[in-house]
């Protein structure tokens, strides 16, 4: 994900990440346990904490890490993975995300065909 939101950055999109997991019966997701692992991976892309989740219900993100795209408009154009790979072990062939946000640089549209992102659950409250 670092790699790619720099190579992102090279086409003057910006990124940033969002924790929404429920803190209280998930401690190891705590704000602060998030900013070690930012830290820790070189983010280099704002890392915020969606505290009451009210940003993860209007978006209806259902995992982690859930990806949106917006073009220059501010319209929605890519809901997808970052790559192919994902949890299967599968070989990396596609970056999705990327290819997706050249595509949105270039048109201001996204791919028709987007596949959803994969990972765990929201630790909804």
């Amino acid at each position: 994900i670092v790699n790619d939101c720099k190579l992102l950055q090279n086409l003057d999109v910006s990124s940033v990440a969002i924790c929404s997991n429920d803190v209280i019966n998930y401690p190891e997701d705590s704000f602060d346990k998030m900013i070690e692992f930012s830290n820790s991976n070189n983010f280099n892309f704002p890392y915020l904490h969606d505290e009451t989740q009210e940003i993860a219900r209007k978006f209806d993100a259902v995992c982690t890490p859930d990806f949106f795209g917006y073009n220059k408009n501010l319209e929605l154009q890519y809901r997808g993975r970052l790559d192919n790979a994902g949890i299967s072990g599968e070989i990396l062939k596609d970056k999705e995300l990327l290819n997706a946000f050249h595509q949105i640089v270039k048109s201001g549209k996204g791919p028709k065909e987007q596949k959803s992102s994969m990972g765990c659950s929201i630790k909804w409250k």
